[in-house]
């Protein structure tokens, strides 16, 4: 579990662990270093190029296209599948122009290596395109360079301020569990989840403050992730079509939901929704972080007794719908799109 108080630390300046890994000692530095080199040659060695953007417009309904943006890293890219019907950009357009009733505009403006200092080039393009709703999914780079956490968040949350000020909803899905990728080496393995687990805490209340609301793909996908390599690509960093459907029916109800187009039905039908809590922003942050497939928004609470760092969040915990990555592209099959 992650502390509040850590994920709060993170966000103001503190570096990752409070400086454990400082006084480990320069022997297992030097380790730390030379596997994460070995891991990087090794995902390299096998990278492919990226897929097709998928930019166009999706699906039949008349009425003016809902403006769709997709920002962050080689995981809102896509990396790992061939095809654009593949990403998670074309799979969640897809599927929220059958639930909008409405086509949806798609922009990948997304950049495989991004890390999060480079969120501001890609905001200046998204704003150009007057996004009603802005996906990021970034993180996992900021951690395996070793970017301090602090600059992070703080570039992440100035992005999300940015496009809700343009009147944007924002969803982001948090650093993925890096803890799951086969390539890395243990004792690193063991530092990268915890790591990217309290990189995820953090963005969560950068995003939070700034008026978005986040996802947890690592919690949601880490379990699934470490058992069944299907769900990798070919260079076992980045998912496959399947680990990508996966991401994108987790993403997917709160990006619909921020866009107020997810049924209340498919809830109570699915038994999506599991618990609903307010919480200070930095504890919601904590536990969305370990827990499977958490929501975390602003929430307001009424009356004194403010919470000491000024803000509140719901913590909703959402089940994945099962979704395939067959019945999401399915809609993208039958659509017009440019590339």
């Amino acid at each position: 579990m992650i502390r509040a108080s850590t994920a709060r630390r993170l966000v103001t300046g503190a570096a990752y662990g409070g400086g454990g890994v400082g006084l480990a000692g320069a022997a297992f530095v030097a380790l730390l270093h030379e596997e994460a080199r070995a891991a990087r040659r090794r995902v390299d060695a096998r990278r492919q190029p990226d897929p097709p953007s998928g930019d166009g417009v999706y699906g039949r309904r008349r009425g003016t296209p809902i403006s769709f943006t997709v920002l962050g890293d080689s995981s809102a890219v896509g990396l790992g599948v061939d095809r654009a019907d593949q990403t998670p950009g074309v799979l969640i357009a897809s599927a929220l122009a059958e639930l909008a009733e409405r086509p949806v505009r798609l922009t990948r403006l997304a950049v495989s290596g991004a890390k999060s200092p480079q969120l501001d080039a890609q905001v200046d393009a998204a704003l150009l395109e007057h996004p009603d709703i802005a996906l990021i999914m970034i993180g996992a780079n900021d951690v395996t360079s070793r970017t301090r956490p602090a600059i992070s968040v703080r570039h992440l949350g100035d992005a999300v301020r940015r496009l809700t000020a343009a009147g944007a909803e924002v969803v982001v899905g948090t650093c993925p569990d890096l803890g799951t990728i086969r390539p890395i080496g243990q004792p690193l393995r063991t530092l990268a989840r915890r790591w990217s687990r309290q990189m995820a805490a953090a963005q969560t209340i950068a995003v939070v403050e700034a008026g978005g609301r986040t996802v947890s793909l690592g919690s949601a996908l880490g379990p699934s992730f470490a058992t069944d390599l299907t769900l990798f690509s070919r260079d076992q960093f980045h998912p496959s079509a399947a680990g990508y459907a996966h991401a994108a029916a987790v993403l997917l109800p709160s990006v619909a939901d921020a866009l107020g187009v997810w049924p209340a039905a498919a809830d109570r039908r699915r038994g999506t929704i599991r618990r609903d809590t307010v919480r200070p922003v930095a504890t919601a942050a904590a536990r969305a972080a370990s827990r499977t497939g958490s929501e975390v928004q602003p929430a307001e609470v009424p009356g004194p007794g403010a919470e000491p760092w000024g803000g509140w969040a719901l913590l909703r915990r959402r089940r994945p719908p099962e979704i395939t990555a067959a019945e999401l592209a399915a809609p993208a099959q039958q659509e017009s799109a440019t590339t």
